[in-house]
C-alpha cells in the first residue's frame, strides 16, 4: 500500500517562503471599498470563485484599482493560475501615481511570491533586488532573496543573504531556524547546522532554555533538549511542549512524547497546533484511531491555522485505517482548496486504486 507519508508539522519551513509571505501579507492592506473587502474575505475563507465575483462587481462600481486588483492576483494564487496573478499584480503596480507607497511593496512582495510560485526564480530574485534597492533593510526581503537565490544554485548569494538577516537580528531565532529549515531542505544540512552552533556559542548565556532546548532539538541533541524544554515548559507556552515532546519522539520514546501533548491539552485544550502533533505522534505508533481523533479535535477549534494540516493527516489516518471511500471525499474537498498540494495529488492517485 503506497500511502505517501507526508504530514504536516509545528513550523513552517523557511522553504516554504512563498506560503510564508502570503500569510503574512494576507491581513495587509485593509483599506478598499465594500466588494474588494468582500472579495478579500472571501480569500480568507479560501471561496476563491467567490472573491472573483465581488471583485467584478467592484469593477463595475469603480472600486480602488490597485486594491482590486492585488485581490483578484492573491485570488489566482489561490486558484494556482500562478500567469494571471503575475498579471494582475503587474497592473496593480502599474496603476501606480508614480510615488512610492507602502501598496507598492506589498504588491511586489506578492509579486515575487507569484514568480516563486511559478517557477521564475529570476524574476523573483529581482523583484527582492527591487525591494532592497528602495528599503535596504528589509530583513524578510534579505531572506526570501536567499531561498530564490538556493533555487537558482547560488549558494554563495544565499549565504550572503541569510548572513545580513542573522547581523540584522541576531536574536531573531525563528527566523534563524527558518533559515536552517531551508537550508537542510536544499541539502545543506550542516551549512544550516553551522548557524545554529554559532548561536548557542555566542549567546553567552542570553539564551533562555526554550530557545537553547529548541535549537539543540534541530542540532539533533535531543538529550539536551528535551533536558532544556523541560526546564522550559513550566513558563513557556505550546511551543515548549511541542518541541518537548518531539524531542522524545526524535529518540523513538512516542509514549512519553504523548503524555507531554496531552499533558499540555488538559491544561488549554484550545491548541490546533498540539492536537496535529498528538495525532502525528498516535500514527508512529500505530494508534491510527487515536490519531484520527486528535486531528479532528483539532479541526474542531474554530479560527485555528493549522486547518489545511489536519485536514490532510485526517485523510491520510482514514487511509490507514482502510476507510478509502471516506477519505476519497475528503481529499477531494481538500483538493478545492488547496489545488495545488502535490502530496495530496499523489494521495488523489493512490486512492484512485483502491
Amino acid at each position: 500500500m503506497e500511502i505517501v507519508m507526508v504530514f504536516y508539522h509545528i513550523k513552517k519551513s523557511g522553504l516554504l517562503a512563498a506560503g510564508l509571505l502570503i500569510s503574512m501579507l494576507l491581513t495587509g492592506c485593509a483599506g478598499g471599498s465594500e466588494n474588494v473587502q468582500s472579495g478579500m474575505q472571501l480569500i480568507q475563507n479560501l471561496d476563491y470563485q467567490g472573491a472573483m465575483a465581488e471583485f467584478e462587481e467592484a469593477e463595475a462600481a469603480n472600486e480602488n484599482e490597485r486594491l482590486l486588483y492585488r485581490g483578484r492576483g492573491i485570488a489566482y494564487m489561490g486558484l494556482t493560475d500562478y500567469e494571471q496573478a503575475i498579471s494582475c499584480f503587474q497592473t496593480a503596480l502599474a496603476a501606480s501615481s508614480g510615488i512610492v507607497e507602502s501598496v507598492d511593496f506589498d504588491l511586489n512582495y506578492y509579486l515575487a511570491a507569484a514568480y516563486t510560485k511559478n517557477g521564475q526564480y529570476q524574476e523573483a530574485k529581482d523583484t527582492y533586488d527591487a525591494i532592497l534597492a528602495l528599503r535596504p533593510k528589509e530583513e524578510d526581503a534579505y531572506f526570501l532573496r536567499g531561498n530564490a537565490l538556493l533555487n537558482l544554485g547560488d549558494f554563495e548569494g544565499a549565504k550572503e543573504d541569510f548572513d545580513r538577516v542573522v547581523s540584522m537580528s541576531p536574536q531573531n531565532y525563528d527566523r534563524l531556524i527558518e533559515i536552517y529549515e531551508t537550508l537542510d531542505h536544499f541539502g545543506y544540512r550542516q551549512e544550516g547546522q553551522a548557524y545554529l552552533q554559532n548561536a548557542l556559542d555566542t549567546a553567552e548565556g542570553a539564551m533562555d532554555q526554550f530557545d537553547s532546548g529548541r535549537i539543540y532539538y534541530y542540532l539533533g541533541e535531543y538529550q539536551k533538549a528535551y533536558l532544556a524544554l523541560e526546564e522550559a515548559k513550566g513558563n513557556g507556552g505550546a511551543e515548549s511542549y511541542l518541541y518537548l515532546g518531539k524531542a522524545y519522539e526524535a529518540t523513538g520514546d512516542y509514549n512519553y512524547a504523548s503524555s507531554v501533548y496531552n499533558s499540555y491539552i488538559s491544561q488549554d485544550p484550545s491548541n490546533a497546533e498540539v492536537y496535529n502533533q498528538l495525532g502525528l505522534c498516535e500514527m508512529a505508533k500505530g494508534e491510527y484511531q487515536k490519531a484520527l481523533e486528535a486531528f479532528q479535535a483539532g479541526l474542531e477549534i474554530e479560527g485555528n491555522d493549522m486547518v489545511q494540516a489536519l485536514s490532510f493527516n485526517e485523510i491520510v489516518a482514514y487511509e490507514y485505517l482502510g476507510e478509502y471511500q471516506k477519505a476519497a471525499v475528503l481529499l477531494d474537498a481538500y483538493l478545492a482548496n488547496y489545488p495545488d498540494d502535490e502530496a495530496a495529488a499523489r494521495e488523489k492517485q493512490f486512492l484512485s486504486t483502491r
